[in-house]
């Protein structure tokens, strides 16, 4: 079985997902085949989280699994600016009643 590459920057990622209260982040990069890198946890709702560097694009088998699946959208984070705008709209959604 071929282990996925972890981009750079997940650990920094992850790190300030977790920072937050109430936050979870699980890695579920290992299973490969085009799904996201986490699994986030706010807000009582649930988030899949694709990680790529500054100028990443996401992979075909990334794509074919975004357009195939039925869940929630796929949030792509490159920066911890990006996981703070990523927070204040999932923050948002919870105080408005939206997903």
């Amino acid at each position: 079985m071929a282990h996925k590459k972890i981009d750079l920057n997940q650990r920094e990622i992850v790190g300030a997902l977790r920072s937050h209260p109430g936050v979870s982040c699980f890695s579920i990069a290992s299973i490969g085949k085009g799904i996201p890198d986490l699994v986030v946890g706010a807000f009582g709702k649930t988030f899949l989280c694709e990680i790529k560097g500054p100028q990443g694009k996401l992979r075909p088998s990334q794509v074919e699994f975004q357009k195939s699946w039925r869940g929630g959208g796929i949030i792509v984070l490159r920066s911890i600016d990006e996981v703070e705008a990523f927070f204040k709209q999932v923050s948002r959604w919870s105080v408005e009643g939206g997903a």
